[in-house]
């Protein structure tokens, strides 16, 4: 019995931060859905300024979890500038807390709400979110053959357009890193000893179109492109493998001690233009990230495992960045739950809003 408490005890670290993160959503998207609809007549630009400050709300609450909750030390280092920049970010992927590491960075920029995503297509039909992170600027793109350039593009042209500030997060492996499944990593490694290009150990072989139609579309708009790499502590077994990155229910369950972010700020004039010579270029970033991982991971030297070489800065997130979003829409949340309407519109809006949301990406997205 003492076994059984001690087990369910633990299954609740990740069972009350995800009640509330998924139990708010009604009641964020009631509220996104009636600024939507007031702001109608309006310019663009005042629609999106309102939409990242409600962005904003959200992913704060979010990242009280991720942050203040677990409590994990972000180590950081590179060039992280102190002020907001329209930006891509492309980042290695391990895992689906890499979503989580740039709202960690944006919002130690104070853009939390600029932060937009180029997700894999089949995301489009998570209920709710789905719909919603594409009303947010978010691009959904299928693989390969099936990649649509053109509706990539006229996405983001029509934000420049709006003059929405743009954080736009891209991950070119395309999929996860995961040792679990060799077959993936063997695969990504034949395809560049086929093309020419270094065989990679630690991150995928990087695809370029996603990126390249980014940095293409939105070169006199954006700053710079932000190059991170991301490296979870304690993802080494005894013999010095890697085993799988924290799930979010890892991570909600303290499973992380440690995250350290590299960050490199390049300059859009060092980006090449044409899309054959950035797939080369875009490969070399990834190599830079590999010999980090390397060190990281592997060096013989065990003083400098587990960190990145360089200065590095331990960076908390401040309570008063986070909590009082937890406590608004949380509020707002049970307010609306103790009247019989209001648990009746919050059923309807999971429903509807599911359906009506799938539709709309169905022919939109």
């Amino acid at each position: 019995m003492l076994l059984s408490l001690v087990l369910h005890t633990y299954s609740m670290r990740y069972v009350l931060p995800t009640a509330l993160m998924m139990g708010t959503a009604p009641t964020y998207v009631l509220a996104w859905g009636a600024w939507r609809l007031l702001s109608t007549l309006l310019p663009a630009r005042v629609y999106h300024e309102v939409d990242d400050r409600l962005y904003t709300l959200y992913q704060s609450m979010v990242l009280f979890f991720f942050e203040n909750y677990t409590g994990v030390q972000i180590i950081l280092y590179g060039d992280l500038p102190k002020n907001k920049e329209n930006v891509v970010y492309i980042s290695n992927h391990q895992c689906t807390v890499d979503w989580i590491i740039a709202d960690m960075l944006a919002v130690r920029q104070n853009a939390l709400g600029h932060v937009r995503y180029v997700l894999k297509d089949g995301l489009k039909w998570l209920p709710l979110y789905g719909w919603y992170f594409s009303q947010h600027g978010g691009v959904y793109v299928k693989r390969s053959a099936k990649f649509n350039e053109r509706k990539m593009r006229n996405k983001l042209q029509a934000q420049i357009k709006a003059g929405t500030p743009m954080y736009l997060v891209i991950f070119p492996e395309g999929t996860r890193y995961n040792p679990e499944l060799p077959k993936t990593i063997a695969d990504s490694q034949s395809y560049a000893d086929k093309a020419g290009l270094a065989v990679l150990k630690h991150v995928l072989t990087p695809r370029v179109k996603a990126t390249h139609v980014a940095i293409d579309s939105m070169r006199t708009y954006l700053d710079a492109v932000y190059d991170i790499t991301v490296a979870y502590e304690g993802t080494v077994d005894q013999k010095g493998q890697r085993k799988v990155a924290p799930s979010m229910t890892d991570f909600l369950c303290k499973e992380c001690p440690r995250i350290h972010i590299y960050v490199d700020r390049i300059a859009l004039k060092d980006i090449p233009e044409e899309q054959m010579y950035m797939r080369r270029w875009l490969h070399e970033r990834f190599e830079i990230k590999d010999k980090l991982l390397i060190e990281f991971y592997d060096a013989k030297d065990s003083k400098r495992r587990n960190k990145f070489p360089g200065k590095c800065v331990r960076s908390k997130l401040s309570l008063k960045k986070t909590l009082p979003s937890l406590l608004f829409l949380s509020g707002l949340t049970v307010t609306m739950l103790l009247t019989e309407s209001g648990r009746k519109l919050y059923v309807k809006t999971w429903l509807y809003g599911t359906l009506l949301g799938c539709l709309w990406v169905s022919v939109k997205a």
